[in-house]
């Protein structure tokens, strides 16, 4: 916190931030190179040596609240990024102090393990920067469960794209480069490289962008062929196939008030924060959808597009956007609103993927209007 000179008390300015402004580095040609391993971190959550964090960290299932280690890994992931930025940090009234911030931008694909995350259990969170742009960068990290002294059972392994601001959070900065000596690292950044690659794909194919494939707009119609009342000669008269929900009945929303309490170290609110709370609502729908217990198996594609400002309100929307087999795809769309102009802004996207359990079946969601066809195609990409 001291790093970054952050406001201890909401409304209270510790450190005139422009001091710093003029030591914010926008290209890479005079900062030095770091290693993979000069960023290396790893926390424990001590769950089995502090049983009062129990109450915490813990669920009514006596597991894991998986919304809690979503909040640590984000915290994490930044911290990483500022260890290996640590070069251009200055000496300022005896300060140690980073001109640059660093927020997250992205989540990637997060799959865990098809095990029960123990409340009475140490967890280690551990990762470093594996991957380096020009004001990006990824963030590999893992978390493991003791199951024994000394015994680390893998649980999950998480990739966050960080970003580097100025000092005002107006402008891009530049991040230090990575130094990339042994074969080991060559591979791990041009996996980095990889991903890269295949965000940048998905961006432009989104439907957003461009309409469905061949495949994509077949299975369209085929679905809604099923709709249709062949007896009644019209289009508009429609009927819901055996064993499924329609799309539009799934709806389940949550409206957060957005105080000081939840802000990070730049005064708005924290991504963790933001993900907890979409990751508990699209639980909740998920679980009234099946009626059984369900599991998070895959956390996919977080998006931070806009921060959350304090006093907004948020509005947070989820949906059953895809299902196959015994498995849920639920989305959550959150949005903040002004609440003097009423001005709206989406600020991210959520995909979460919940397992059911095998001997429990569960009905087809099924859209029907273009829009609703669109999510479900989305959901099925996302898969």
């Amino acid at each position: 916190m001291d790093l970054i000179g952050y406001d201890k008390t909401w409304g209270e300015k510790v450190l005139d931030k422009k001091l710093l402004a003029n030591h914010v580095k926008k290209d890479q040609s005079s900062l030095q190179k770091h290693r993979m391993t000069e960023s290396f971190a790893e926390a424990v959550i001590p769950l089995g040596d502090q049983p009062e964090l129990r109450n915490r960290y813990g669920n009514f299932q006596q597991t894991v609240r998986f919304g809690r280690l979503l909040e640590d890994l984000d915290t994490m992931a930044v911290h990483i990024s500022y260890l290996h930025n640590k070069s251009q940090n200055i000496i300022l009234n005896g300060r140690e102090l980073s001109p640059i911030v660093i927020v997250t931008a992205l989540v990637d694909r997060i799959e865990v393990k098809d095990t029960a995350i123990q409340v009475e259990k140490n967890i280690k969170l551990s990762g470093f920067t594996s991957w380096v742009g020009k004001s990006s960068s990824e963030i590999t990290m893992k978390l493991e469960q003791e199951l024994a002294p000394g015994i680390w059972n893998h649980v999950l392994e998480a990739k966050f794209l960080v970003c580097a601001r100025d000092t005002s959070n107006m402008g891009s900065a530049a991040m230090n480069p990575l130094d990339i000596v042994t074969s080991e690292e060559k591979a791990i950044f041009e996996l980095g490289e990889r991903n890269k690659f295949i965000r940048h794909k998905e961006t432009q194919s989104s439907l957003l962008n461009v309409p469905p494939d061949n495949v994509e707009s077949t299975l369209i119609h085929e679905m809604f062929k099923k709709t249709i009342d062949i007896n009644s000669g019209s289009f508009r008269s429609r009927i819901k196939p055996e064993n499924t929900v329609w799309m539009e009945e799934t709806l389940l929303k949550n409206v957060i008030i957005c105080f000081p309490e939840q802000r990070n170290l730049y005064n708005k609110i924290f991504g963790g924060f933001l993900m907890r709370q979409a990751f508990e609502l699209a639980w909740t729908n998920a679980c009234l959808f099946s009626k059984t217990t369900i599991k998070c198996s895959v956390v996919d594609n977080i998006s931070f597009r806009r921060p959350v400002v304090i006093g907004s309100l948020l509005f947070l929307t989820s949906e059953i956007v895809y299902t196959e087999s015994n498995q849920i795809q639920v989305k959550v769309l959150a949005q903040t609103v002004d609440p003097k102009t009423s001005h709206k802004e989406t600020t991210n996207d959520f995909y979460f993927k919940f397992k059911v359990p095998a001997n429990h079946s569960i009905p087809q969601v099924w859209p029907k209007t273009y829009a609703e066809s669109m999510m479900f195609i989305d959901g099925k990409r996302h898969w």
